[in-house]
């Protein structure tokens, strides 16, 4: 049985999420969908990455088993072809080892968090960054997002129905730059807790307008509270960009 990895991009306002759910539509049943139409075959499209309602993609990972082989390039255009009237593309489509798993193999997850700073209102943006009418501080933005590297209990940064065992996770990396009008925050770990990304985000922005130093950024996560969070910013700014795979083949 074949197995099939796809590179996707997607935008993610009208799914309620990655995950399949009971009367909501979804990226995965969506996807789940265009493959029955394309071959009358019913899979299970697993992802490296369960976005939330409102969260986009630039690179989502997913992999999918099919009964019958078929060449990458036709399930790329046939899927494509079944998903033109939605919000989902395949850009890529490899054919893998039956011992790779979105999820499981994946050695590092890549997230993007856009913010527009300046006065008025996105237009032609609107529902892809987080519009910020004061003007942020990106360089101490940066410099206190440095305290967040590293192995930490993560508490103040996790929502409170996340599901992980436990808060404590690594960080690899986390780099606040201006781009433009907008400034990115573009954030590096193996894995994720829920909220983590949103809620960095939300605190980073208190130091951008000076509402936080970079001590108090120290202090939320040093209270392992959740009350202590700054405001989580909304899903709408954030991007699944990419995720690495330790096989040349799974990258």
């Amino acid at each position: 049985m074949p197995r099939y990895k796809l590179t996707i991009e997607y935008d993610g306002a009208p799914y309620f999420g990655w995950q399949r759910q009971p009367n909501r539509p979804s990226v995965q049943a969506t996807l789940e969908q265009a493959v029955l139409k394309f071959c009358s075959e019913e899979v299970t499209v697993r992802g490296a990455g369960r976005t939330d309602a409102g969260v986009h993609a630039l690179g989502q990972i997913a992999h999918l088993d099919l009964s019958e082989p078929h060449s990458t390039d036709t399930v790329r255009d046939a899927l494509n072809f079944h998903l033109k009237r939605e919000q989902i593309a395949i850009l890529g489509v490899d054919l893998v080892g039956d011992d790779f798993d979105a999820r499981f193999s994946a050695t590092k997850r890549h997230y993007l968090y856009r913010i527009q700073s300046r006065r008025a209102r996105s237009i032609l943006k609107e529902g892809r960054v987080w519009w910020v009418p004061k003007q942020l501080d990106a360089d101490a933005m940066h410099v206190a997002a440095q305290l967040l590297v590293g192995h930490h209990d993560f508490t103040t940064f996790r929502a409170t129905k996340c599901q992980a065992k436990s808060p404590v996770k690594t960080l690899d990396k986390i780099d606040v730059r201006p781009e433009g009008l907008e400034i990115h925050i573009r954030v590096s770990a193996k894995s994720f807790l829920h909220n983590q990304i949103r809620s960095f985000a939300g605190s980073l922005r208190l130091v951008g307008e000076g509402a936080w130093t970079a001590d108090d950024l120290q202090a939320a996560l040093d209270e392992k509270n959740r009350r202590a969070c700054g405001p989580v910013a909304p899903p709408w700014g954030l991007y699944l960009q990419g995720v690495d795979y330790t096989r040349p083949d799974q990258d």
